[in-house]
């Protein structure tokens, strides 16, 4: 198929757009809203040409207009010059402090639109509820409301409960917008890079992340393999040293679920990993309003981060005093439970809800009910992974004050990454028996997790240049 796009002939296959066309041709034509791996949505403009075909003209958006054979195309006609210009002076109006923005406008020589100035952030261009849906899976964010009120949010303009922090929605976003919003949590590699400089202490390492002490360590409490997370809590409470603190339970016949606990008996309730993501963001907001001050959030690596993003924009400002201390378990991917406790009955013939104790080790699923042990590999359960593990490269909870897990301990033991000072002081209040990590073994499932998110952000990556 040949078209002409500005008096130069070019070939193209007949499933891709004019955008994508002038593009592979070496044409300039630009955009706001569009990006190679999402689908086309038409929303700036701003990539408007001029097509002609039988002797009729017209405008069209060529990012989502199919090209076709004997097609002319003009990405400058006088037209399409006077309409990217007027769409630029209305974006400039909205979005008057933004870079790119004022960077187009200039180009097209606009120095200051006619109209009256806003001071919006968002063009509504769609790049960050698209790249959620379709890349992630998560949907954290969409539009709401119509007209002069259409806006991006999270549902119910509430926290999200959704967000798993991988920072896809900045990466894409041509603006600010996305990181002055308070109700979702985007942290990308400078955001982590910053967050790690405020709140850690200790040097850095390459695979496990900003390190104070490491070292593994069984306590008397039969929790998790070494019960250190469930000790560090339990103590904390009894001595005083924490106020409240957010953790996990699963209690039968419902989904795992964020609580909030003031007592050591709530903390040995919460015993035992549960696999699942859950957000602990609403009941850490509940602890802040109910005046307390020293609390304790336990969370995967994506809550963890959330939280930290959360902490830094917001909570440390709107509720000053605060001392929130972050307990991090390792986690290389998290189930749905309904459909993990689906598949487990399919699987092994039995129902998770009779489980007393759930394990991963060595790529094996493990259940053990009473006397009795079940197992299946962990590959046969990736069809009930959690929407967006794919975009989490942190096995190791790397912004926490303390990440447990049990990779590089030996069976019965916890492995402790103590990352601030804060986490010291927590870790010093339990007693355990303490034995050297297997470095290289934790450092070995870092890689893998890394170099698979690394995997899921190249369609990202790829298509910002």
């Amino acid at each position: 198929m040949r078209l002409t796009i500005d008096d130069r002939v070019v070939e193209a296959d007949r499933s891709i757009t004019i955008l994508e066309v002038a593009r592979r041709a070496d044409i300039h034509i630009p955009t706001l809203c569009y990006h190679p791996a999402l689908e086309p949505y038409g929303a700036c403009r701003l990539c408007s040409v001029e097509i002609e075909k039988r002797g009729r003209k017209k405008i069209v958006s060529a990012c989502n207009y199919l090209a076709e054979d004997g097609l002319v195309v003009r990405t400058r006609s006088p037209a399409v010059i006077d309409l990217r210009k007027m769409i630029l002076e209305l974006l400039l109006a909205r979005c008057p402090k933004e870079g790119r923005i004022l960077e187009l406008a200039r180009d097209y020589g606009i120095e200051a639109p006619r109209f009256e100035p806003d001071n919006e952030r968002c063009i509504l261009c769609g790049l960050c509820t698209r790249v959620c849906a379709e890349l992630v899976g998560v949907s954290a964010i969409n539009t709401i409301n119509r007209g002069v009120e259409r806006g991006v949010d999270a549902p119910f303009g509430d926290l999200s409960e959704d967000c798993i922090a991988c920072g896809s929605c900045a990466l894409v976003c041509p603006t600010s917008a996305i990181t002055e919003m308070r109700n979702v949590f985007p942290v990308t590699t400078e955001m982590s890079r910053e967050i790690e400089d405020e709140y850690l202490d200790g040097v850095r390492d390459e695979d496990l992340g900003v390190l104070f002490h490491l070292i593994a360590g069984r306590t008397s409490v039969a929790g998790q393999d070494g019960g250190v997370a469930t000790s560090i809590i339990k103590a904390g409470l009894e001595k005083g040293v924490l106020d409240a603190a957010v953790v996990v339970v699963k209690r039968r016949g419902s989904n795992p679920e964020a609580v909030l606990v003031d007592e050591a008996t709530g903390a040995m309730q919460a015993r035992g990993t549960k696999y699942s993501r859950v957000s602990v963001i609403s009941q850490l907001c509940r602890a802040l309003r109910e005046g307390k001050k020293r609390i304790a959030v336990v969370g995967t690596p994506c809550q963890i981060r959330s939280v930290r993003r959360l902490q830094k924009g917001y909570l440390d400002r709107e509720f000053p005093g605060s001392d929130i201390v972050l307990i991090g378990l390792f986690c290389f991917e998290s189930f749905d439970y309904a459909d993990l406790r689906s598949r487990i009955n399919v699987i092994l013939g039995i129902d998770l809800e009779d489980a007393d104790r759930i394990q991963i080790s060595k790529g094996r699923y493990e259940v053990s009910i009473g006397e009795e042990t079940y197992s299946c590999s962990v590959k046969d359960l990736q069809d009930v992974v959690r929407e967006g593990c794919q975009m989490c490269g942190d096995f190791v909870s790397r912004l926490a004050d303390i990440s447990i897990g049990s990779v590089g301990s030996p069976d019965g033991y916890s492995t402790v990454i103590v990352r601030s000072r804060r986490g010291k002081v927590l870790l010093d209040g339990i007693e355990f028996e303490g034995v050297q990590v297997n470095r290289d073994e934790v450092a070995k499932l870092v890689s893998m997790k890394r170099r698979r998110a690394e995997r899921s952000f190249a369609r990202v990556l790829e298509g910002l240049g």
